[in-house]
């Protein structure tokens, strides 16, 4: 009875092909075992154990240095997003001169940017992608993963910047206009290259009109109309400003009077 237990269980490990004599096998063999299981199989996490190996059998060899680099992306592409970066890390830390490092610190800037929740949610692996993307455009500015880079940078830059705006007119629409007011002039101060500036400008109009500060709508207005003044945000802000008996222009000595000095001197970034 016994042996007949040992015999099922080792026909139940052949027959999903868990069985495989690693030992016996070269470098090479076992890479290339892994790279079918990756490019065929349904589940990229079943090529790992072959990545895996190679490295653990052959660690000193060409294969194990591009296992290791597979194993980063094969986590990537299960979704394994710690375990991606831990094999990228690694990567760049056993090779960082090597031809394949610029691709390693993508993979890793990827595997923060891909787990990018929608703006209700908190935003600290937006930062973190941020930061590993600019490491790549930084480090690696003539590498072919540079330009994706810097899409991506752009794009998670501009999600940061509808985190602050959907804070911003939550305050607002709660007349806690103060808060709202420190959301929106972060947009304009912080994330003034986003898609997001002309609302927070006329959002701010909306604020100081509601706490009796015209001339910091005025000058918000004035920023609107002279670099939106083609977006509807500008237009309905200028009808906020009319129906108060206002005009778009700079008045006072606010941080956006500061602002809209520099803006047309040329000194606004």
């Amino acid at each position: 009875m016994l042996l007949s237990g040992v015999l099922a269980a080792c026909g139940s490990k052949n027959s999903s092909g868990g069985s495989e004599d690693f030992g016996a096998m070269t470098a090479e063999e076992i890479y290339r075992q892994g790279e079918i299981k990756l490019e065929t199989g349904r589940r990229p996490a079943d090529s790992l154990k072959y990545f895996e190996e190679v490295e653990r059998l052959y660690p000193y060899t060409q294969y194990a240095r591009r296992a290791l680099i597979m194993q980063a992306f094969a986590n990537h592409k299960a979704k394994k997003y710690e375990e991606a970066r831990a094999a990228a890390q690694r990567f760049l830390d056993f090779y960082p001169d090597d031809e394949e490092a610029p691709y390693a610190a993508y993979l890793m800037a990827l595997s923060y940017y891909d787990q990018i929740e929608d703006v209700g949610r908190d935003q600290g692996l937006t930062f973190q992608a941020l930061v590993s993307l600019r490491d790549v455009i930084e480090r690696y500015p003539d590498s072919e993963y540079s330009s994706s880079a810097i899409l991506k940078f752009d794009l998670a830059f501009d999600h940061l910047a509808a985190k602050e705006m959907e804070i911003g007119r939550f305050y607002l629409k709660r007349r806690h206009y103060t808060a709202a007011l420190n959301r929106f002039r972060t947009v304009v101060q912080d994330f003034q290259t986003t898609s997001h500036t002309a609302e927070a400008l006329y959002r701010l109009i909306e604020a100081y009109l509601a706490l009796g500060f015209e001339a910091e709508a005025q000058t918000a207005g004035a920023i609107l109309g002279h670099n939106y003044q083609s977006s509807p945000f500008y237009q309905d802000g200028y009808n906020l400003l009319k129906g108060r008996g206002l005009s778009p222009e700079a008045k006072g000595n606010s941080w956006l009077s500061k602002a809209y000095r520099q803006m047309i001197r040329g000194e606004w970034l």
